[in-house]
């Protein structure tokens, strides 16, 4: 390695323990390997309103010849909101050539997000929308999941009203990831047989800082019920898509019972269209495999060889 690539090297490992330091919790290392990073920054109010998470991707020249790659992810700034802080951003680095300049993209975006909460314009509409839109999407995977704009954990109070004591929090299991493209997908799964149950584990799930700070959180779950032999079921998008519904789809055509599947994806700022989806479905699938919810390919093929030999035999004794 050339001793330039090792002072850039350097430079990036003394900025994020640097950053690591200043802003504690709200730092959060998605992938090490890939150097993918976020910070969740806000109004800096007692309850704030205005909050933003910045996820940067630090490219090997860095700060020395090339600009951090990075995604603004909130659900209010889109359009020409978006245009001028990313702007604000892009002439800071410009300002700053060769110079480590993430501690200045956040305390400028930090002094957006109090600009906006001191003056009396409106509230930040939460709507979540997906980076990424297809024109294939559309409604073909709505089935029982009608896109939940609102955060996925208080739209389940409606049914959860009540006293939570008695409910126990299930445990939590948490699948191996899959990365395409800087994009990082992760199932997390839990036995539920309560909707308050499904609150509990995602009220859990968002206390991990990592995966409070995905790009996208979707979810789905099933919960038979016994006395009226019908399935409870619910799915969210959280901004991408159709996913909750098509995640929820793939749980119908495997016939899983009480269980929740929460996948996280970490936005690596290259689009992956339809393969968004089946990394979504394929995290998914594996930890229903792994928890044996579902039998594995090679179960289900011996299983099928085991029928078609009996109905094989069955026709043979049919036949004398």
């Amino acid at each position: 390695m050339a001793a330039s690539d090792t002072e850039t090297a350097q430079q990036q490992i003394d900025e994020i323990e640097a950053l690591s330091s200043i802003y504690g919790e709200d730092w959060c290392v998605v992938d090490e390997d890939e150097k993918i990073y976020c910070i969740k920054i806000n109004d800096c109010l007692d309850q704030p309103k205005w909050t933003l998470c910045l996820q940067v991707i630090l490219p090997p020249g860095y700060p020395a010849a090339e600009p951090p790659i990075y995604q603004l992810n909130a659900p209010w700034l889109r359009g020409q909101a978006y245009t001028e802080l990313a702007n604000s951003l892009e002439e800071i680095y410009i300002q700053n050539l060769g110079e480590s300049i993430l501690y200045l993209w956040v305390e400028k975006i930090r002094e957006v997000l109090i600009e906006k909460a001191q003056s009396s314009g409106p509230e930040p509409d939460i709507k979540k929308t997906s980076e990424e839109v297809d024109e294939d999407d559309g409604d073909d995977f709505v089935l029982d999941c009608q896109p939940i704009h609102e955060d996925p954990v208080k739209m389940l109070n409606y049914i959860t009203s009540g006293s939570q004591e008695d409910e126990e929090l299930p445990p939590i299991h948490h699948g191996n990831p899959i990365t395409d493209r800087r994009s990082t997908f992760q199932a997390h799964l839990a036995p539920v047989v309560t909707p308050r149950q499904v609150k509990r584990v995602l009220e859990k799930l968002y206390e991990n800082k990592k995966i409070a700070s995905a790009t996208h959180n979707i979810y789905a779950y099933r919960i038979y019920c016994e006395d009226k032999q019908t399935f409870l079921q619910d799915c969210e998008d959280d901004g991408e898509t159709a996913a909750g519904g098509r995640l929820l789809h793939l749980m119908q055509i495997l016939n899983v019972h009480n269980v929740l599947v929460v996948v996280s994806r970490w936005y690596g700022g290259i689009l992956l269209g339809p393969d968004r989806f089946k990394h979504i479905n394929n995290c998914a699938r594996n930890v229903l495999v792994e928890y044996n919810y579902v039998p594995s390919v090679e179960e289900s093929s011996k299983q099928a060889g085991k029928s078609k030999k009996t109905r094989k035999d069955n026709k043979k004794r049919t036949e004398h």
